[in-house]
Formats: C-alpha cells, sequence, structure tokens
C-alpha cells in the first residue's frame, strides 16, 4: 500500500498514538494486504479525513485521540501560549474583567484577545505597545446579519483597533445552497480587512454541518481570500473536533490559518488541535491551559 512514511520520534507517547493512528487509518481503509484495485488508500497522499471520512471516523471511535494530516502538524511547540486568543465573549462581561483579560494575555503571551466589538478600543489601548493583537467577532453568533452589515461591522471594529477579524458565515444560506451569497458575503470582509492590513478568521460553525458543507464552506473561504477558517462560535451545539480540524486542514492546504474554538479546556486538548491541523486556537480558558490548572466544563 502506498501511503506516507510516518517518522517515529523516540520517548514520546504522543508521537507513538499518532504513528498507530496512522497505521490503523492505514490497515482499515485498505483492508489490511488484500486492497483492491481503485482503493483510495492505494493513493493516499495522507489526507485521510477528507478523503476517507467514514474510516477516518470509526478509528477515532475506537479511541484515537488525534488524525494526523499531510503537513507538519505532528511537530507540536512545547510553546502553547503563542497558538491561543484568549477570549472572552459573554454577553455579560464587564469592563474590569476585559481588563484582566488583556492584563493575562500580556503577561502570557497569547497570540491575541478574542473579545465582542464593544470593548475593542479598550483592549486595544490596554495592548498597545505588545504583540498581543486584538481580535473581533462579527456576525456573531448566529452570521445572519446582511453581508453590508457585517462589512461595515468589521470596518469599525478595525478602525477602534481590532487586527484580526472573527466573522460567522451566513449557515442558512451555505445550506440553501446560495453560494455565491456565502461567498460574497465573506469576501465584502476580506475586503474590509486587507484594505487595513488585519486577517479575516471565518467561522464556519462545524457543528451545524455535514461534512460535504464544512468542505464546501472552507472552499468558498478560500475563495473569498481569508485568511483563516476557523470551527466554531462556542455557542452551537457542539465545538472543535479533531476530524473537524483535520479535514478543514485538508481541504484547505498548508497555507491557510486553520483555528479551532469551543470546548478546548487543556493543553493536551491544545497539543491533538494542533497536531490535527490547527495554526491557531480559540479558549476562554487559556490561563488555566497554560499553567495547568483544572477547567470546568461548559467554558468556551
Amino acid at each position: 500500500m502506498a501511503a506516507p512514511r510516518a517518522r517515529r520520534r523516540s520517548g514520546s507517547r504522543r508521537e507513538d498514538s499518532s504513528w498507530r493512528l496512522r497505521a490503523r487509518i492505514r490497515r482499515r481503509g485498505a483492508g489490511g494486504a488484500g486492497a483492491k484495485p481503485g482503493d483510495l488508500c492505494l493513493t493516499c497522499t495522507g489526507a485521510c479525513a477528507s478523503r476517507c471520512a467514514t474510516k477516518v471516523r470509526d478509528v477515532v471511535a475506537g479511541g484515537a485521540s488525534r488524525v494526523a494530516y499531510h503537513g507538519q502538524a505532528d511537530d507540536v511547540p512545547g510553546d502553547l501560549a503563542r497558538y491561543i486568543d484568549h477570549t472572552l465573549l459573554r454577553p455579560d462581561a464587564s469592563a474590569a474583567e476585559i481588563d484582566k483579560l488583556c492584563a493575562e494575555a500580556k503577561e502570557h503571551g497569547f497570540a491575541a484577545v478574542c473579545i465582542n466589538p464593544t470593548w475593542v478600543r479598550r483592549a486595544a489601548e490596554n495592548l498597545r505597545g505588545t504583540d498581543v493583537a486584538v481580535a473581533s467577532v462579527i456576525g456573531f453568533p448566529f452570521g445572519a446579519a446582511t453581508a453590508e452589515v457585517k462589512a461595515h461591522e468589521a470596518r469599525r471594529a478595525i478602525r477602534d483597533g481590532a487586527r484580526e477579524i472573527d466573522m460567522v458565515i451566513n449557515i442558512g444560506e451555505l445550506k440553501s445552497g446560495m453560494l455565491d451569497a456565502v461567498r460574497a458575503d465573506i469576501a465584502g470582509v476580506s475586503d474590509a480587512c486587507h484594505e487595513s492590513g488585519a486577517a479575516n478568521k471565518v467561522i464556519i460553525e462545524t457543528a451545524l454541518l455535514t461534512d460535504a458543507e464544512k468542505v464546501v464552506a472552507c472552499r468558498l473561504a478560500q475563495q473569498a481570500k481569508a485568511d483563516f477558517v476557523k470551527t466554531s462560535t462556542g455557542y452551537a451545539k457542539g465545538g472543535a473536533t479533531v476530524f473537524d480540524v483535520a479535514l478543514m486542514r485538508e481541504t484547505v492546504g498548508p497555507k491557510m490559518g486553520v483555528k479551532a474554538a469551543g470546548g478546548i479546556r487543556t493543553a493536551e486538548d491544545v497539543q491533538d488541535m494542533i497536531a490535527a491541523g490547527a495554526t491557531r486556537i480559540g479558549a476562554s480558558a487559556g490561563v488555566k491551559i497554560v499553567t495547568g490548572e483544572k477547567v470546568a466544563h461548559g467554558q468556551y
């Protein structure tokens, strides 16, 4: 069976787990040594989650914690803070909590703070002169605002100091097959971002989509010149999964960013998402993740 060689590095249980997972996917996919002509596993390039979704789901259900893709995802970094958007999107978040969020982001070296638009200016003032970016959500959490409103909202947030925008796609339009409208919606925000040097991260809300719809959403985001695709708002029935991150990574390829968000509570969760292909992590439990403190369930 022609499959990419998996490098095993000694002394790491996580890397051994990743190697075993690859082997199990190949065995399950090819049916062992008796693979038949035409089986996708015979010409596999490592893009298992997108090409053989059912097989990978079976492997994950059998206890695997990670799915490797064809990039360098298994080189998981030791410094996780620089991958994390320290997030506070509760509607009742106070000014004092925003100030604390920013202070924690500076202390731990998080990539960004992710907040609602009303707090962008305050956060930008708090973080002036640091390497921590301000990210704001747009069309959040349902994505049902009109495209014109989203683009205007993005420009206002950028004017107030946001350097990254996390927009929610119009999920209803996607499910209705209105793909041109979805693409234009994303492109309007991408244009608003890029004219000011900001990045557009597109939330596709994976918990509400079929696997085929996830692939379509990612491709539309690419066509609309977005910078990232992102799994979740944290307000739907589910958050980020290893399978979805791997599927998104394999769909968009190695150059586009992939952000995993929703239900990520431990350093192991972060490592698993990075191993599956994530380049950014959204979490409200960022401090507890990097310090190893136990996190209560139910946080973003």
